[in-house]
């Protein structure tokens, strides 16, 4: 198997069918075998039955506790068995044939390809709301202060890593939330492997998932977690 795309999925029944049936046609027309995999972070809504019934050679992974995205991005990581692995988000914010742009990235030698909104050649063309894109330059900036990344944006949901990547990457991810883009990105940096990041476009789904106090409060406890996880060598 070559290629293997990770959707984490969590009370998605309204839009998964429209984001599945975009990135199956887009694959079926590709030179390469590939796999989907939706990994249902437990959902209450009808998320796994539309995908059973509506996309039969879709694997689902199911678990009835809501983990969080990271949780779900590494089951599905873990199962996958491509030699290119990447993680989507459900709301399609960004086009699936953005895709290949990642591939001349890793034959110029990447093991990781992350999307950017935030380089010169991006094109975001629908904004998020004023006050999400500023709560997201507030946590980059706290990222730095960290000192954790130097990447401009670690949040794009669209990521790719080759198989060897994500077998030094995932067995040493802790972070179960949305903080865990940062924390797999610490983890390669730390174990030398080449990240390009690769600039996409982007559309804003305004339903999103993620919830600006709460999740914005969880995230820098989640940084805080990395940066203690680092000065005790847990990511060694």
């Amino acid at each position: 198997m070559r290629f293997s795309l990770i959707i984490p999925a969590y009370n998605e029944e309204s839009r998964i069918g429209a984001t599945l049936s975009q990135v199956s046609t887009y694959l079926a027309n590709q030179p390469y075998d590939s796999e989907i995999i939706v990994v249902d972070d437990g959902s209450v809504d009808r998320t796994r039955e539309v995908v059973t019934r509506d996309f039969p050679g879709v694997r689902v992974i199911r678990y009835d506790e809501n983990r969080g995205k990271g949780y779900a991005v590494r089951a599905g990581t873990n199962a996958a068995t491509g030699a290119y692995r990447a993680y989507y988000d459900a709301d399609a914010s960004t086009p699936i044939d953005e895709l290949e742009k990642f591939w001349l990235e890793f034959e110029r030698g990447a093991a990781v390809a992350i999307g950017s909104r935030s380089l010169p050649e991006s094109r975001v063309e629908v904004h998020q709301p004023w006050y999400r894109e500023n709560m997201g330059r507030v946590f980059n900036l706290l990222l730095r202060a960290f000192g954790l990344t130097h990447f401009p944006d670690t949040q794009c949901g669209f990521k790719a890593f080759t198989a060897k990547a994500c077998a030094v990457i995932f067995p040493r991810q802790t972070v179960e939330r949305f903080g865990f883009d940062a924390e797999l990105l610490y983890i390669a940096q730390l174990h030398g492997l080449p990240i390009a990041q690769v600039p996409v476009r982007w559309i804003n789904c305004p339903h999103t998932r993620v919830h600006a106090l709460a999740d914005s409060t969880r995230m820098i406890s989640d940084l805080l977690t990395i940066r203690l996880n680092a000065l005790k060598g847990r990511y060694r």
